[in-house]
């Protein structure tokens, strides 16, 4: 059975770390070396908005070392993502295109979504603790430099995901920006806290009972990964937590780099990561903590083996993204039997036109989605309703998703009610790539069609099927019912459908006394 090496490096806020995986299907993933370097690159990034030039030359020099160490190992391939510190940089590319040129590493920028969804799929590659974890009410609390993101599951399901600034690094330098006493740490980060809880609280918890608060950060877990910290590694009540918050709290960073063997930075940040999970744990009124003490890396590595068909699939993320969108589509009020009716369509209509379209399984997902929330507008216009849902989805972080992807979704919503514009006339307000116009095009005349099937918004068809035969798409319908409106719809969507196919949807009614 053939190994795979495989690296997965993480340019990170607070430091740079590498992780190398020797991956098979019969061994699956086995961790053999993890190297870290400490490198603010968020001190930079969240207070200027650029990474100066003595940082870029640490970043290039360690990134070098990097790709030594790979060569040493013989691995076969890598990923390298830089998250918030590099994201929300001002120079985003120019500090890409140097990174590349000095040491021939490739670092790509991914969003938030993407970057907590693979963080969520490390914690996932537990296996049966993590399956028994979220069987009741769980909260994952991932703690970044730049922002926290809160995500919570309910009878094995994501429930809903939600980012707040609330990272330890960027409210460090809010804080100490006020020159507080150190007793004041702790009633100034409450305040912080419950101003951005408060509507999550409302919207989110209400009689929701959470029991467990999963940790995922590189201030917390790796402390209670040691055993004289945590007698089962990572895994404490709430009354030995705020017993282990009590120690750190009445310690300056000295005596808590001294007592946990870590570096006075390190323990800042640690102190910080402590009163933010203390007080998040008391909004929750949760039962139980879990520091798994996986990172980033751990999920690259994961996506990577399940992308290459290395190992069978742990969990059905897809089914998260999807049950996490029709939250979001409840919140803005969509119709829920009529969207079943609208993905049913679509999606038919999308495996039926497979060998046309040439799309993946992937944008399948992303015509899911849309259809999902190609209404979602209606909660602010009922005029309006192409552009609203635009705005909307874009203004609506979609775990999994990236922004490009994000915005194919929103595109397709807003050109499921709106003229379609072509590409020469969007270029001009967006940055969207000729590639991914295109996949807009293809899942807009196939949501088109699909919305027109049931324009009347009264579900008449018992059973819809659809077959590709010489230029025609033929919709078979199985009703009694008067379908004047659908076919009248369906003829002037049909146009564009067409254009973009060269077939031609036509609706053949099967009548049933």
């Amino acid at each position: 059975m053939a190994v795979k090496t495989f690296a997965a490096i993480d340019v990170g806020s607070y430091e740079l770390s590498m992780k190398i995986f020797e991956i098979s299907q019969k061994s699956g993933i086995r961790e053999i070396d993890c190297i870290r370097h400490r490198i603010a690159l968020g001190l930079d990034s969240y207070t200027t908005g650029k990474i100066t030039v003595e940082k870029l030359d640490e970043l290039s020099e360690v990134l070098r070392e990097f790709g030594r160490i790979m060569r040493s190992y013989k691995v076969d391939d890598y990923k390298a993502y830089g998250t918030s510190a590099i994201r929300e940089t001002r120079n985003t590319m120019i500090v890409l295109d140097q990174i590349k040129n000095r040491t021939g590493i490739s670092v790509e920028a991914i969003s938030n979504s993407e970057q907590r969804f693979l963080d969520y799929k490390a914690v996932a590659t537990r296996g049966k603790e993590f399956d028994d974890c979220i069987e009741g009410g769980t909260a994952i609390l991932d703690i970044g430099g730049g922002s926290i993101q809160i995500s919570l599951f309910e009878n094995d399901t994501l429930v809903t995901t939600q980012n707040m600034r609330l990272g330890v690094m960027r409210m460090r330098e809010k804080l100490e920006a006020l020159s507080p006493k150190p007793m004041q740490y702790e009633k100034l980060i409450e305040e912080v806290v419950n101003n951005q809880f408060s509507l999550f609280k409302k919207f989110y918890l209400k009689d929701r009972e959470i029991q467990n608060l999963i940790i995922i950060d590189d201030y917390i877990s790796p402390v209670l990964q040691k055993k004289e910290i945590c007698r089962e590694r990572g895994n404490m009540d709430n009354e030995k937590f705020m017993e282990f918050y009590d120690e750190i709290f009445h310690k300056n960073p000295g005596e808590i780099s001294r007592w946990l063997e870590i570096s006075e930075e390190h323990a800042s940040l640690l102190f910080h990561s402590a009163v933010l999970t203390k007080r998040i744990m008391e909004v929750l009124e949760a039962k139980h903590i879990w520091a798994p003490g996986v990172s980033i890396c751990d999920g690259i590595a994961y996506e990577y083996a399940q992308q290459n068909k290395l190992l069978l699939e742990v969990h059905d993320f897809e089914q998260d993204i999807i049950a996490s969108t029709a939250n979001i589509s409840k919140r803005y009020m969509c119709s829920r039997k009529r969207n079943e009716i609208m993905e049913h369509l679509a999606l038919s209509i999308f495996d039926t036109m497979k060998k046309i379209h040439g799309l993946s399984k992937r944008e399948r997902l992303l015509l899911q989605i849309a259809a999902q929330l190609n209404d979602c507008g209606k909660y602010i216009s009922q005029i309006d309703v192409g552009e609203c849902s635009f705005r909307i989805i874009m203004a609506t972080e979609i775990i999994g998703l990236s922004h490009a992807e994000r915005e194919i979704v929103a595109y397709v919503a807003k050109y499921n009610r709106d003229e379609f514009e072509y590409y020469e006339a969007l270029s001009e307000k967006t940055t969207i790539s000729r590639e991914a116009y295109l996949i807009i095009a293809k899942l807009t005349a196939i949501l088109r069609v699909a919305n027109g099937l049931d324009r009347s918004h009264k579900q008449k068809f018992k059973e819809v099927k659809t077959v590709l035969k010489d230029n025609e798409l033929i919709i078979s319908v199985d009703t009694a019912e008067d379908i004047t409106l659908e076919k009248g719809l369906l003829t002037t969507r049909a146009e564009f459908f067409e254009e973009v196919y060269s077939v031609r949807p036509v609706i053949k009614q099967k009548r049933h006394v």
